[in-house]
């Protein structure tokens, strides 16, 4: 395809419920996970292995609400992009670091929440924080090189009037991002979601034949089945749509000329987009399902605040 076939197609503007949206989530994300990160690194005074994985998640969390402000700013310019190459390629960076860190240290916790409760007398990886720091640290290793080729090669792209970020219109290198791509696709998004289907279709084998009869037994039963309910939610609302959207927009780009369904394609992209950072609302769910320390942290610094708000508002009696 020739570069005046894509002119011809001009992106169309999208709804304003998009970089609404992205506020509230943004708003959101900043408010749940700077809570979650409080209480991790003040209120939780001893750490195990479970609770390392849960900050790690956080923090790839939060590393991507920088640019949010930034992406509201584009969606209400038209999709316009005025701030320049280094800052796409950089909110490009930070967006991939979020979203498969997200999906990396899912897969570590399904695995690390299914060892310590169907193995839970075992020696193993999974309870040994030296040896998890180092697994840790080499998914960051990962992610950051994983991220790079992203980093150089996606650049802003003129259409039409416009400077375009994220766009599936460009046409520099797309059969080159088309092939990245879909391997990210597979090894990246699909792997590590079957490893923690199984992880979880295992541990929810293993706890349906837990007896009820004592208070552990249910306890370990209901929050094992809202962590995997949680999680599932969260592959599939958050990143199987996003992946699907991007592979099918390239191959569209790529092969294709019918602006009617490119038009459909971006749309659906720009919204699978906009889901794709719904996760950073709902992991907090997951830490307080899964972690005993951080619900009795949660609650008490639930309390303290409520009481001291209505402590605050009541007015003091005067003899």
């Amino acid at each position: 395809m020739n570069a005046t076939n894509v002119t011809q197609c001009l992106p169309w503007e999208l709804h304003f419920s998009i970089p609404i949206l992205w506020g509230i989530l943004s708003v959101g994300g900043l408010i749940f996970n700077s809570i979650s990160l409080w209480i991790f690194w003040f209120a939780i005074k001893r750490w195990n292995s479970g609770t390392m994985l849960q900050f790690n998640l956080a923090l790839v969390d939060i590393i991507v609400l920088p640019v949010m402000p930034l992406m509201v700013a584009y969606f209400s310019l038209g999709n316009h992009w005025p701030f320049g190459q280094f800052v796409c390629q950089l909110q490009v960076f930070l967006l991939s670091t979020h979203l498969y860190g997200s999906i990396y240290f899912l897969m570590l916790i399904s695995i690390h929440r299914y060892q310590a409760i169907v193995h839970y007398n075992a020696k193993t990886l999974w309870r040994k924080k030296s040896a998890l720091k180092k697994l840790v640290l080499v998914f960051w290793a990962f992610l950051f090189l994983q991220g790079l080729p992203l980093f150089f090669f996606l650049k802003t792209s003129v259409i039409g009037n416009s400077v375009k970020c994220l766009s599936i219109y460009r046409s520099e290198l797309a059969y080159l991002y088309l092939t990245y791509r879909i391997f990210l696709g597979i090894f990246c998004f699909l792997i590590p979601f079957g490893i923690s289907l199984v992880s979880y279709v295992m541990l929810g084998a293993y706890v349906a034949k837990i007896s009820q009869a004592n208070l552990r037994g249910k306890v370990i039963k209901t929050k094992s089945k809202q962590m995997i309910t949680i999680t599932l939610v969260i592959f599939g609302i958050c990143f199987t749509p996003l992946h699907i959207c991007q592979t099918v927009g390239l191959i569209v780009r790529y092969y294709w000329t019918s602006c009617g369904l490119r038009y459909r394609v971006e749309i659906a992209y720009y919204v699978s987009l906009v889901f794709s950072m719904v996760n950073c609302c709902l992991d907090p769910f997951i830490y307080n399902f899964s972690n005993e320390k951080f619900y009795k942290s949660f609650s008490v610094s639930l309390q303290r605040f409520f009481f001291a708000k209505c402590k605050k508002e009541v007015p003091q009696r005067r003899d």
